[in-house]
């Protein structure tokens, strides 16, 4: 799968997404690094078929108003250490990437995955 990970998330996270065999994208890997304005990656995700990964609630919006990104996944968490980020994607990768294949729109908390329909 091809992810798109936004600035809130540690570019640890897109690093161990790829280290699991995807391509993936972090914002520092972009021009404007963090800087990059959320219609740029929504351009950049439905172009290259990208899922963006983020905790920024505005994509949800333009998901729902205007179905982009491409994809979504919502890091739903509240504050959490990088380890237990790390943690918690590690544990539910294989469940994450199988309601991706079938949902546009999913959701990643402490405790369980959403699928949005």
């Amino acid at each position: 799968m091809k992810f798109l990970v936004d600035a809130q998330l540690p570019r640890h996270l897109a690093a161990s997404l790829k280290w699991s065999g995807h391509d993936v994208l972090h914002t520092l890997d972009l021009p404007s690094g963090n800087c990059t304005p959320d219609w740029q990656i929504n351009e950049i995700s439905m172009e290259e078929k990208r899922i963006v990964v983020t905790k920024d609630d505005d994509f949800v919006n333009s998901f729902l108003l205007s179905e982009v990104p491409y994809k979504l996944l919502l890091v739903s968490t509240g504050n959490i250490s990088n380890r237990e980020l790390a943690t918690l994607f590690s544990k539910n990768l294989s469940a994450l990437i199988a309601a991706l294949k079938i949902y546009d729109f999913v959701e990643i908390t402490r405790s369980t995955l959403i699928e949005h329909k």
